[in-house]
């Protein structure tokens, strides 16, 4: 009986993956068909088809853009660094500062009214001030740390509120110290609660990174590329930075909410 269920339920997978993926191309396929439509219909040369926009990416993978000299695959590398960067600074920031504010009682009511004041200012709001006081290469980076840090923080320290107090206490009882409850208890407890927030900040930082770079002059990025080539009127090449912007963004996400999945399910929570 054991093997016929899991017969069963390896099946049921595979139907559910094939019907996913036959959903999924048939979808794609009726955009294509949209966006070529319109394009037609439109006849402005803001709406390039499809084939159009196919020819001006291999050019630009192959040789680069007029305006920088830089292939996309630059282009892409720059963003990704600067994305990645941000991400970084956020979790070395937001994590310990999210596990001492859930913690401290006292923190958290001293830092809430500043932080709830930041909080709701949209990061791309940073933006200009960030790239005219500290470049084009930090401004940014610090745009999307903006962008992930609240996020984390705000999911780190509702993990730690969340955690047993029976845990804290049995640690405790064992003899524990509050280092050691502080490493052996909390931080691992968070954990999920952290991965949300970063499955939730890459999404925000993603935009952010995009965003920010379309204010920029030079530096390159994907965003860089779309405003510098929308300046030009090189429209096929505005759309294959838009949908490498879409690529890009999938990825990223698509990363975290699988490691998210991975790490629930390994702590047995989901």
């Amino acid at each position: 009986m054991d093997l016929e269920r899991l017969n069963y339920d390896e099946n049921n997978r595979h139907h559910r993956f094939i019907r996913k993926l036959a959903i999924s191309v048939v979808s794609l396929v009726v955009f294509f068909l949209i966006w070529w439509n319109l394009s037609l219909i439109l006849n402005n040369p803001a709406v390039p088809t499809p084939g159009e926009t196919w020819d001006a990416m291999r050019y630009l993978f192959e040789k680069g853009d007029l305006v920088s000299g830089m292939t996309m695959w630059s282009h892409m590398s720059i963003s990704l660094q600067r994305f990645i960067a941000g991400l970084l600074l956020a979790l070395a920031v937001a994590v310990p500062m999210g596990l001492l504010l859930g913690y401290s009682n006292t923190l958290n009511e001293f830092s809430s009214p500043t932080l709830e004041i930041l909080r709701p200012i949209a990061p791309i709001a940073w933006a200009p001030i960030f790239l005219f006081t500290v470049g084009y290469v930090w401004g940014p980076i610090l745009v999307v740390f903006v962008g992930i840090f609240f996020p984390m923080l705000t999911n780190t320290i509702f993990g730690v509120k969340k955690i047993e107090p029976n845990w804290m206490d049995a640690a405790k009882t064992l003899g524990a110290n509050k280092k050691q409850v502080f490493t052996k208890v909390m931080l691992p407890a968070s954990v999920p609660y952290v991965m949300n927030g970063l499955r939730i900040g890459m999404g925000v930082g993603w935009m952010c990174i995009v965003a920010s770079e379309l204010y920029a002059s030079y530096g390159g990025g994907v965003g860089y590329f779309v405003s510098i080539q929308a300046q030009l009127g090189y429209w096929p090449n505005v759309f294959v930075g838009i949908i490498l912007i879409a690529i890009l963004g999938i990825l990223t996400t698509g990363l975290s909410d699988y490691a998210y999945r991975k790490i629930v399910k390994r702590m047995g929570i989901e």
